[in-house]
């Protein structure tokens, strides 16, 4: 009996025998979450995106996007992400963006073996300690 063609080829490296293909969705998730671990971030996404999103995190069954404030454009090897940050009052931004950008090519290098070609932060506020907090929604009723 012979083997048909393309089946087992025990010289043949495992990497040569398929695709595979990442979504946008999926680096967009991990930016997200690599971003959000970093101390003195408070939120992701720009002003108007954090007021829709904390409207839309309001309804019932609703929760937090990991994606607000995150971009990415993947191809078959690379990725470039860009990244809306609202920075905690008193933290050095140049040394936040650094960790950042830092943590955020680590974890999609390591879960997606994309090469991370730019992390492109803009910092849209500062969280200052006195501001209410968004992210809680206060009930109507005490």
């Amino acid at each position: 009996m012979t083997e048909p063609s393309g089946s087992r080829n025990p010289g043949a490296d495992p990497a040569t025998r398929g695709k595979t293909t990442i979504a946008d969705g999926v680096v967009v998730k991990i930016a997200g979450m690599a971003a959000r671990e970093v101390d003195g971030v408070h939120a992701l996404g720009g002003g108007l995106a954090r007021t829709v999103g904390a409207v839309r995190d309001r309804v019932p069954g609703g929760r937090a996007s990991v994606t607000r404030g995150v971009k990415v454009e993947v191809g078959e090897r690379q990725s470039a992400i860009d990244l809306e940050l609202v920075v905690e009052y008193g933290v050095p931004i140049a040394d936040l963006a650094g960790d950042v950008r830092e943590n955020v090519i680590e974890a999609v290098e390591r879960m997606t073996g994309l090469e991370v070609v730019e992390v492109n932060i803009a910092v849209d506020d500062v969280h200052l300690p006195e501001e209410e907090d968004e992210e809680t929604p206060e009930g109507r009723v005490r």
